[in-house]
């Protein structure tokens, strides 16, 4: 049975989440449809990545995965489906690709809309699912679409790093208001080298351990640990991090040409090494 899954940023609120699901079933009957997120933030991309690459990397070779994130970032006559880890990924041309993969993927084709069409939500889902029809019945990329020589590159953000230092930035922020820093448990273990360290954020708040569990300390009690992603978090057990620090997630206001602005202490993480 294949397997497509979806990650949007258009919300539960109303129709289209399942009108989205309707036109997949009907040119992919067979499939299984699975969401992995409607609720990433309006323009949201290295929210969009961190989730995308956190749970694609549990799914089988084969899998479809339709990214629905920012699909009106410039007007354009195809999106884009590429192999990337033997898995498909098809999205707007809007630096996405580039982002999950880490890389711009080895194949990349243009797969046109068509012509005459409104360039609307479901018009280009529409023909997404054509698309996999195809491919689900053995075509290859290349009897769907074009190859694509260029694209729309952006790279993810990385947190900076000095001898006694990482600062990190703040790519998400979950349901219980966990804070998700773009720090990896190998980046922190590579640069401490079983140095001492301390988290700052907010300029007055720290943590100097690393906690495996929530219920690690008392409750309300603020703590770090590594997610089951891989990535550094802050939390307070049974409290809403985000909102008793005032720390903040990526804006839209800050992806300005490929690039991003710089974040404020807000929405930043320190974390220094001394021996």
């Amino acid at each position: 049975m294949p397997i497509i899954t979806l990650t949007s940023d258009i919300g539960l609120q109303d129709y289209l989440a399942g009108a989205i699901k309707g036109l997949l079933l009907q040119h992919c009957a067979d499939a299984h449809v699975v969401d992995i997120s409607h609720h990433i933030s309006p323009f949201n991309l290295p929210q969009a990545t961190y989730i995308c690459r956190s749970a694609f990397h549990y799914f089988p070779e084969g899998v479809y995965h339709l990214v629905l994130n920012n699909l009106f970032d410039r007007k354009a006559d195809y999106v884009l489906i590429g192999r990337h880890n033997g898995q498909y990924i098809c999205c707007a041309d809007n630096g996405l690709l580039t982002m999950i993969a880490g890389e711009k993927p080895a194949e990349v084709y243009r797969l046109p809309l068509p012509a005459g069409e409104t360039r609307n939500t479901l018009n280009i889902v529409r023909a997404m699912a054509q698309a996999l029809a195809q491919l689900i019945a053995g075509a290859p990329l290349d009897a769907i679409g074009t190859p694509a020589p260029e694209i729309v590159v952006k790279n993810n953000l990385q947190p900076l790093t000095g001898e006694d230092y990482i600062e990190g930035q703040i790519i998400h922020i979950d349901n219980f208001e966990n804070v998700v820093v773009n720090i990896t448990r190998e980046q922190f273990t590579e640069h401490r080298r079983d140095r001492r360290f301390a988290i700052f954020f907010r300029r007055d708040e720290m943590i100097t351990q690393i906690s495996e569990t929530y219920a690690d300390v008392a409750e309300g009690q603020k703590l770090a640990l590594f997610n089951a992603a891989g990535y550094l978090e802050i939390a307070v057990n049974k409290g809403n991090a985000a909102g008793l620090f005032g720390l903040q997630g990526f804006r839209r206001d800050q992806l300005q040409q490929g690039s991003f602005q710089q974040l404020s202490f807000y929405q930043t993480v320190r974390i220094l090494f001394e021996e």
